[in-house]
């Protein structure tokens, strides 16, 4: 017989087993420990059963706070997506729309609902689409950014969509993701400043042929006086005259010169030219000046200078002239000396010490570095007693920056200043050519056989390159604008080998002159060569000419021997 308070689980076994306590006092003895076993079993099943209920409750409970916050931040990402200003899209890999907030629905008048699942290019304009292909085929690229524009309620608007390749947690590619943003504004500010540049690019371009025209007369006229007999105690002040038009003309050329102004940069322009003529217009110029300041004006070249040297000839120039006419400005009495030293060559290159010297009114230390500051000059009474805008030497540092170098000055108040630089330049070690001070500039020119059509409504130029012509034995005619160019080429007789064509006349300025020629049915007019005659830097002239089917330019003023250099390559003689 089996005891009642057995363990339910013992008893089936037991009973099972066919087995009974009385069997055996051992067997007795091992089923009371299984029973026992079995109880304190029970016990711990029942305790983990607690524990679990108790763990199921506190699981719930977090599970339902988590889902209320899960569902809080969505709303509120929904909320914040829907009200954002820009578009925000995600589309598959063929650019079909699979996400897009309201926003869309306010820039683009179709609900989300209608344009899930279509694709973007339905969009975009055809036209632009069919031009644009690979700028617009953006879901076959990584990351893309391009703008485009709407036309909506006849307002143009302008985009920017910027899409970035979107990949699943293996890796692969499964759509894209990005955003479109309004620039309406920007787009009409850019536009608005690109019509104001081209406004700026016309004033300075119609500013610069005002300006250039009248100093052209004064550089071509000094040049002619330079070719005509004159009395030797004339030659300082026409060489000088010439050399102050030359520089003032480099300087204005610099000055509007339309990609500097836009770049803010200064063309480096390195030909070969003579220190020694250089040098010795320098003396000349400000030799004059120290006489009418009363003055001692001195020039010291040290160890042996170069001849000849290679580099910007202008951005010198206008370094030295700016710090010498500063001290002659503010030096009274005593003497302005500018010392050039040799400070040794290698790799084909000299390094010049420059430096001008003052006995001048100085400068207090603590203004010594500001005065190279735009419009900034040693003091107040400065600006007022001498005049001046205080540019000079904050621009006299900007070039030599340019050139790897910098403007330094040592000064004490009262006792003058002394402003200093090195700088490089190229030597050609093959080449010792001295050009003598004393030289007579006329130069002796062979008659020329050649019929020049010339399209100038300048009267001062025409006289200019008629003494030239005159001087050179040249055949011309001589018109006004660009319809008498035309009605030149309507002549039976027309036989010229050359049109200098001004690009600005009146009634037909030179470039459609030139249009109407390349366009003569006879090809030996259409194909005559054609020079356009400019005041503007080069650059400014290149391409336009190019464009226009014309054969070069020649600038003016005019250099007689690059003027009978061109016309020599269509002489008959």
């Amino acid at each position: 017989m089996l005891k009642n308070d057995y363990h339910r689980l013992l008893k089936r076994q037991l009973l099972k087993a066919g087995l009974s306590e009385t069997d055996s006092p051992e067997l007795a003895s091992f089923i009371k420990t299984v029973n026992e076993a079995y109880s304190s079993f029970d016990k711990d099943v029942y305790h983990l059963e607690n524990v679990l209920e108790l763990s199921s409750k506190e699981l719930f409970a977090l599970n339902e706070e988590l889902t209320k916050d899960h569902n809080k931040t969505k709303s509120k990402l929904e909320h914040i997506v829907s009200h954002i200003g820009d578009i925000i899209f995600e589309t598959d890999l063929e650019g079909n729309f699979t996400y897009l907030n309201r926003a869309w629905e306010k820039y683009m008048g179709c609900s989300v609902k209608k344009t899930l699942g279509r694709n973007y290019k339905e969009f975009i304009p055809k036209k632009d689409v069919e031009e644009n292909k690979k700028r617009y085929n953006f879901f076959n690229k990584k990351k893309t950014v391009f703008v485009f524009k709407l036309i909506k309620n006849d307002k143009v608007m302008w985009f920017e969509l910027k899409a970035q390749l979107f990949k699943n947690t293996d890796n692969e590619a499964y759509g894209f993701i990005g955003t479109i943003t309004d620039i309406t504004n920007f787009k009409e500010i850019e536009l608005a400043l690109h019509k104001a540049s081209i406004s700026k690019d016309e004033f300075l371009s119609t500013m610069s042929h005002e300006i250039r025209t009248p100093l052209n007369a004064v550089t071509g006229l000094s040049n002619i006086l330079l070719m005509e007999d004159y009395l030797p105690e004339q030659v300082d002040t026409l060489k000088a005259l010439k050399y102050s038009s030359e520089h003032l003309l480099g300087l204005i050329n610099d000055l509007l010169d339309f990609n500097k102004i836009k770049s803010g940069k200064v063309d480096v322009i390195e030909k070969e030219f003579s220190l020694v003529s250089f040098l010795d217009h320098i003396r000349d110029q400000f030799s004059m000046q120290a006489v009418k300041k009363d003055v001692r004006f001195k020039l010291v070249e040290e160890n042996d200078l170069p001849e000849d040297i290679i580099g910007d000839k202008l951005v010198l120039s206008q370094i030295i002239q700016n710090l010498l006419s500063n001290s002659f400005k503010f030096t009274e009495k005593g003497c302005i000396t500018l010392s050039v030293r040799n400070q040794g060559v290698l790799n084909d290159k000299v390094t010049l010490g420059f430096k001008v010297i003052d006995t001048g009114i100085g400068i207090t230390e603590s203004r010594q570095e500001t005065i190279f500051e735009s419009f900034v000059q040693a003091s107040s009474e400065t600006a007022i007693k001498y005049g001046g805008t205080g540019l000079g030497l904050s621009i006299c540092r900007r070039l030599l920056r340019f050139k790897n170098s910098d403007l330094e000055v040592s000064s004490k108040l009262g006792e003058g200043s002394t402003f200093f630089f090195n700088i490089d330049f190229k030597i050609n070690p093959a080449k010792h050519v001295l050009t003598s001070k004393t030289s007579n500039l006329k130069s002796t020119y062979k008659p020329l056989d050649v019929n020049v059509l010339v399209a100038e409504d300048n009267k001062m130029n025409v006289l200019i390159l008629k003494k030239f012509f005159a001087n050179w034995d040249v055949t011309y005619t001589v018109v006004e604008n660009g319809a008498e160019v035309l009605k030149e080429f309507e002549k039976e007789t027309c036989e010229f080998d050359l049109v200098l064509m001004d690009l600005q006349m009146p009634i037909v300025n030179g470039y459609e002159a030139t249009k109407g020629i390349r366009k003569l049915a006879d090809p030996k007019k259409a194909n005559i060569p054609i020079v356009a005659l400019t005041a503007l830097a080069q650059t400014d002239v290149k391409e336009k000419t190019e464009l226009h089917k014309m054969n070069g330019f020649m600038g003016k003023p005019f250099e007689p021997n690059k003027l009978y250099a061109l016309l020599e390559v269509y002489s008959h003689s």
